[in-house]
């Protein structure tokens, strides 16, 4: 079986034509941030409101600009090759340096505020819900967007542009994180989890999948045969490698009552 589309999608506004993958992502940036105002308000949140504002800003911030950082080191020589640098830059993203690098501002503008609170609990599922709308927007632009697998004679190999079939590897990450969601729901009712364990767990399912997943994916390769999200998902996971080692470290040791 194999399914094809006509891409990039695109409506059709009067003389002007609009692209789904801007819109789609726009839109899940817009629902996530209300889901996360609306779980903010039914939870206690530990976190003062004035530290919890730079940490949002930090968390926006870093997301921002490491997504473009490891966006355009995905491929070097073609950053260095390019005509202009910074549009370069800009021009790409990858949700792997959104999170690496939004995680790392957030710790460091913790250090900062002296604030000792976990703080990404709160973002888990609103995370999750704008990077699965985020994701139908790359599907709709098919190869017009690097988020393109190999070619495969997979049966679900897609024509998603250019007349070859390939892995539609957005749709395996679109499944992937509706699954991730579901799991980390039913664990933060079932366990009693630590403080800031439902981040860490969905980050390190998450670079395990992107690790994985790049294998089918084309780009340049620059070490051991992986690609620059493959590393930094390497070293994401090198990170939380103490509760790799010993994942009774998620587990709280009592019933506190504190925000997620």
């Amino acid at each position: 079986m194999s399914i094809s589309f006509e891409f990039p999608m695109a409506i059709q506004l009067g003389s002007n034509r609009l692209l789904l993958h801007g819109f789609f992502e726009a839109i899940g940036i817009f629902i996530a941030f209300r889901y996360y105002l609306w779980l903010k308000k039914l939870q206690i949140d530990l976190i003062p409101k004035d530290h919890r504002i730079w940490i949002i800003i930090a968390a926006a911030l870093g997301s921002v600009f490491g997504s473009r950082l490891l966006g355009a080191m995905e491929d070097i020589p073609a950053w260095l090759s390019a005509p202009d640098h910074f549009a370069y830059f800009w021009g790409n993203k990858t949700l792997v340096g959104g999170l690496l690098a939004g995680l790392i501002a957030v710790e460091v503008t913790k250090m900062i505020l002296h604030e000792k609170q976990k703080s990404g609990d709160l973002f888990v599922f609103p995370l999750l819900l704008g990077m699965i709308i985020g994701r139908i927007g790359c599907f709709t632009a098919g190869v017009y967007e690097e988020t393109y697998g190999l070619p495969t004679r997979f049966p679900l190999a897609m024509d998603l542009g250019d007349h070859i079939y390939r892995h539609p590897v957005v749709l395996y990450e679109i499944i992937f994180l509706i699954g991730l969601s579901i799991l980390l729901k039913q664990l933060s009712k079932r366990v009693n989890l630590e403080q800031g364990a439902l981040f860490k767990i969905m980050l390190i399912a998450y670079l395990t999948f992107r690790f994985l997943l790049d294998f089918i994916k084309p780009g340049w390769r620059p070490l051991a045969g992986l690609g620059m999200i493959q590393l930094s998902c390497l070293l994401g996971l090198i990170y939380y490698g103490r509760y790799l080692i010993k994942p009774s470290r998620f587990l709280s040791p009592s019933n506190p009552s504190h925000a997620r």
